[in-house]
């Protein structure tokens, strides 16, 4: 049965869907200590971002119709190894990452159903009932899935403009002064802010990753991920400056849901509901379209041999079935951990560290895309240019995971090569079988 394969503004609305999660309605008042000088923050991570845009979308040409995102480009150009490496970390934090967006979820959806604060088990009932849901319309097929995030990619972006437009008439450019709030010096201050929004980009390979199942994928896959980036910086940079312009520093710093507040202002109480239904969508969306992803990568690096041959098994739909169930089982583990008490801690911490394997795979990426320049001999029209960006985005994910911290390395680092032995064991397996 023929696979039916999804377009440009699908594409698109699955790379801005996966990084506008609910998180960015929390971005206001954690950079409210910095003040204005967190535009200059801003700008600096969006500008790696589109490096990681044009690196992704290069290398979609130059690697073709091969599923795996991050997983393929490192394979093709540092071999099975790292390769395996890059998939193995990769996949780990996208389920452990899927569970944090189902307990954010959960979380909006508590202001309008409080209860959801007080009874647990209401809570569990909920996130587990986002997760499976998703994985049912996510077996359904790649097309299915990507229906359902065109609609609420377009339903979460609506809170955010209505604020950006309308903030404007309860702008106060005094909430601005001083321009640097903290003690930090100017360019330790725009460090800090690039470190801080950065994690808001994560996702900008989205578009890559199910590359077999997108029509036309030599230009579809680049211009999705550029669009999506360029209409996703401009939604957060733009966001984030009115809301600080609306909130005096003092009080958005404490808030604890700063769009909300922006909106009361605006609109009364109801408003605040409407922010609460905005970020309960955000975090639908952006999990339905993680959970694709975490099939996907897994489906790719098993038909390579590199993974259990399990992974790779699909239904009538094309959808690796098996893969997308042991994912979500995963994810929901996970989420549960979070509501048990004594393992709160250690759930923010694999948190970190999921967020560290995110950023390995944009440093690999972007070693590949220069080997597989040179190992092609690839007649490049602008060589400077062309070359420039690799360098340019490899030093950017290099400083992305230094601004991890040192903890969340050193973690990450043993999470990575603890892969170690079941690479070893996929290759005693396989030279068995052959």
């Amino acid at each position: 049965m023929e696979v039916k394969k999804i377009g440009l503004w699908t594409s698109t609305s699955l790379v801005i869907g996966n990084m506008i999660g609910a998180g960015v309605f929390m971005m206001p008042a954690a950079l409210a200590p910095y003040g204005g000088i967190s535009i200059f923050g801003w700008l600096f991570s969006a500008i790696g971002a589109l490096l990681l845009a044009k690196v992704f979308g290069k290398l979609s040409v130059l690697v073709r119709h091969k599923n795996g995102g991050p997983y393929a480009y490192t394979r093709a150009g540092l071999g099975d190894f790292a390769g395996f490496i890059v998939a193995w970390g990769y996949w780990i934090s996208v389920w452990v990452s899927n569970a944090a967006i189902a307990i954010a979820f959960v979380s909006a959806l508590s202001v309008l159903f409080p209860i959801l604060e007080t009874n647990a088990i209401y809570a569990v009932l909920v996130g587990l009932g986002a997760i499976w849901v998703l994985t049912w319309v996510n077996s359904r097929g790649v097309r299915e899935s990507g229906k359902l995030q065109v609609v609420t990619t377009l339903l979460k972006l609506i809170p955010l403009i209505v604020i950006i437009i309308g903030g404007l008439f309860f702008f106060d450019i005094a909430n601005f002064t001083p321009f640097n709030p903290s003690s930090e010096t100017p360019m330790a201050a725009i460090a800090i802010t690039a470190a801080m929004t950065l994690y808001a980009f994560l996702g900008v390979e989205s578009a890559t990753v199910p590359a077999g199942n997108i029509e036309n994928p030599e230009k579809t896959i680049p211009r999705a991920t550029l669009l999506g980036t360029v209409v996703t910086t401009l939604i957060y940079m733009l966001s984030t400056v009115v809301v600080m312009g609306m909130i005096p520093s003092d009080l958005l710093s404490h808030s604890p849901a700063p769009f909300a507040d922006a909106m009361a202002i605006m609109a009364g109480e109801w408003g605040r509901d409407m922010i609460a239904i905005g970020a309960a969508i955000a975090a639908f969306g952006g999990l339905n379209g993680w959970i694709l992803i975490q099939s996907q990568i897994a489906m790719a690096t098993a038909q390579d041999d590199l993974f259990p041959r399990v992974f790779r098994k699909e239904n009538k739909k094309g959808v690796p079935i098996l893969g997308l169930v042991i994912g979500s089982i995963l994810s929901s583990i996970v989420m549960l951990m979070n509501y048990t008490g004594g393992l709160v801690e250690q759930f923010k911490f694999i948190i970190l560290l999921s967020t560290l394997c995110t950023l390995v795979p944009y440093l690999f990426t972007s070693a590949s895309y220069g080997l597989i320049l040179i190992e092609r001999k690839y007649q490049m029209k602008n060589k400077i240019s062309t070359v420039g960006i690799g360098i340019l985005s490899f030093f950017f994910s290099l400083w992305a995971i230094y601004g991890a911290g040192e903890e969340a390395v050193y973690w990450g680092f043993l999470l990575l090569l603890a892969g170690i032995p079941f690479y070893i064991w996929m290759k005693y397996r396989n030279n068995k079988n052959n």
